[in-house]
């Protein structure tokens, strides 16, 4: 039997040539008396923890940070303010020794030693019985890392950790199985304008979490092929739609999915509410008393003509720009959109939808007074590979996207901003 297992960790440590690694463990501290002796930096940067930790804290130091004078002001903690007493860490759960007199922590630390109580020490860490490791969170999950006695390299290791969940290229998802009593949970997530690195992080981060994807062609499709096997990935424009429409089909797709318990996400391109029918498919599962979450997303409106090189507004050429659907024509009675007051404006327009129907868009709008010479940019596949800009002017557009073949998806900028930074 080795002295380690013999229950002699020092001896241990000395028989292997190595310190043994400290025993990792969550401290639940909620209600339990926890002293923190000094109120100085060191304690400004530990005590938010604790407290979120619902710890019963007492801080006893002479003097503290104006950040930790505030957290007493505010009741989140109480303040002796006067130097440590021997008896001070009666009754104690944790102790936290972080003041800038070495008598009083060594007398400190043996007293919680007496005490049977963990102790960490900011000014000596062989002398503690207890270290505080790097620690980070990302929604329901703390990461904690010790790496001994290179803290630098565990505030590293819990970065790189923290980062990677919170963006999802770390994948995290739940495995306990889920009760009756669990909402089921949706999430509309907006992909952005079609480049994968221009998802959200939080996007990024439930689309690693889900058990079912429901997906627009026009999302980041790339991100995709990122999903572990598990995950159904549904094309949402190949839903059978039997005797629904498209979108109600859509619609009760999420219900289905989400009222057998899986995590589901509708994974839609640029922003779920530009465009998108999201409010639909929010509307759709609020009826069915499903809440969902929405995750708004780089709208192609702005970054599409951002990516081109052209800026939707500029100093002293554009104060404003107007979004416009052109999946319907100027002259089709089911039109929402007053051409003639936007023909009036000065401003920049941008179209989405609108390739089909640019020539009698672009018409409608010099029928109605704006120059044939104002300056139109395409933009298809807007930051993707694939992506290019075709010039023309209102008096050229439609005959222009013929002749070059452009196809969906395209913004299409109309304005004077589109000569601020004309193509190379």
């Amino acid at each position: 039997m080795t002295a380690h297992a013999a229950g002699d960790p020092h001896q241990a440590g000395a028989t292997r040539g190595a310190e043994p690694p400290a025993y990792p463990v969550g401290l639940r501290l909620s209600g339990r008396r926890t002293i923190v002796l000094g109120g100085g930096q060191v304690a400004q940067r530990r005590l938010p923890a604790l407290i979120a930790a619902g710890a019963d804290i007492t801080l006893i130091s002479p003097s503290a940070t104006p950040s930790v004078e505030a957290m007493a002001e505010a009741g989140e903690i109480t303040w002796q303010q006067r130097r440590y007493q021997e008896g001070d860490l009666a009754d104690a759960w944790y102790v936290l020794i972080s003041s800038s007199d070495p008598e009083a922590n060594a007398t400190a630390s043996a007293e919680a030693e007496r005490n049977r109580t963990w102790c960490v020490r900011s000014d000596d860490a062989e002398a503690a019985t207890a270290w505080t490791p790097a620690t980070g969170r990302c929604d329901d999950v703390t990461v904690a890392v010790l790496t001994g006695h290179d803290p630098r390299r565990s505030a590293a290791l819990r970065d790189v950790i923290v980062e990677g969940l919170r963006e999802g290229t770390l994948a995290a998802p739940h495995h306990r199985p889920r009760t009756a009593d669990d909402a089921p949970r949706v999430h509309l997530v907006g992909g952005g304008p079609g480049d994968p690195d221009l998802i959200t992080v939080r996007g990024r981060r439930l689309l690693a979490e889900a058990d079912v994807v429901i997906a627009d062609r026009l999302g980041p499709r790339d991100l995709l092929d990122e999903l572990p096997p598990h995950v159904e990935v549904i094309d949402a424009a190949k839903i059978p739609y039997g005797r629904f429409m498209a979108q109600e089909a859509i619609n009760q797709a999420l219900i289905d999915h989400a009222k057998q318990g899986r995590t589901v996400v509708r994974l839609k391109g640029g922003d779920p509410f530009v465009f998108g029918r999201g409010m639909e498919e929010a509307q759709a599962l609020a009826a069915e008393g499903i809440p969902c979450t929405v995750v708004p997303g780089i709208s192609s409106t702005i970054s599409v003509p951002g990516a081109a090189g052209i800026p939707v507004t500029h100093r002293g050429v554009a104060h404003e720009f107007t979004v416009v659907s052109g999946h319907v024509a100027p002259d089709d009675p089911r039109s929402l959109v007053d051409w003639e007051a936007l023909a009036r404006l000065r401003g920049t327009l941008v179209l989405l939808m609108a390739v089909e129907r640019i020539g009698a868009i672009a018409d409608a709008l010099v029928a109605y007074g704006r120059s044939p010479e104002t300056p139109v940019a395409i933009i298809q596949e807007g930051t993707m590979a694939t992506q290019r800009r075709v010039d023309a002017t209102l008096a050229t557009v439609g005959t222009t996207a013929k002749a070059e073949n452009v196809r969906p998806p395209a913004v299409i900028v109309i304005g004077d901003v589109v000569s601020v930074n004309p193509p190379q």
